[in-house]
């Protein structure tokens, strides 16, 4: 009679945690992308990232979904047409920059501003990094006065006023880079 009662008390507890775990699966799987995003580790983050930019492989679709070579600022002027590169540092490539997200000054991890990439011997163009880019209270036209963040960590200005001035940061999420995953600079990335 006694292992009846501990069968059906273990049974009981089987049941309980079966319907708290499909509770809890309910709501991972109804939650906003942003609210299951707060509790991911920043691997996954950029895990990620990686899935929902893998169709920018082609430069093509690209500039199919509104990216395009470069950035037109606020002078009218299209700035960061060519191959961006460091004379000691490395390079980080071209970079097709979607203006409708560089215009609403906000950051969404998985919809970065600009896809960067690298020329290929063929010609063409391989996707290497994403970045991320909100324009300061320096750009022209002018931005947001505090640095923003994204995947946890605080944007920076690399080229100060009279540059661009943007609050950016990159992610070599298609091409490993030695100086680290959110570096500036790649030393494998050449530009012709």
């Amino acid at each position: 009679m006694k292992s009846s009662r501990t069968r059906l008390a273990l049974a009981a507890l089987l049941v309980a945690g079966s319907v708290v775990a499909i509770a809890s699966i309910g709501r991972i799987a109804t939650a906003s992308p942003a609210a299951v995003q707060d509790h991911m580790s920043p691997a996954a983050e950029l895990a990620q990232v990686r899935r929902v930019t893998a169709r920018f492989q082609s430069v093509e679709a690209a500039i199919a979904a509104g990216y395009q070579l470069g950035w037109v600022n606020g002078a009218n002027v299209r700035i960061l047409t060519g191959c961006v590169a460091s004379p000691t540092a490395g390079a980080m490539g071209y970079h097709y920059i979607n203006p409708a997200l560089v215009a609403d000054n906000a950051v969404d991890p998985l919809e970065p501003e600009a896809l960067v990439y690298q020329s290929t011997p063929d010609g063409g163009r391989e996707l290497v990094a994403v970045e991320w880019i909100v324009r300061s209270a320096q750009s022209n036209p002018p931005g947001v006065a505090q640095p923003p963040s994204v995947l946890g960590m605080e944007m920076h200005i690399l080229v100060p006023p009279p540059g661009p001035a943007f609050y950016l940061m990159h992610a070599w999420i298609w091409k490993h880079n030695p100086s680290g995953m959110m570096a500036d600079w790649n030393p494998r990335v050449t530009c012709p």
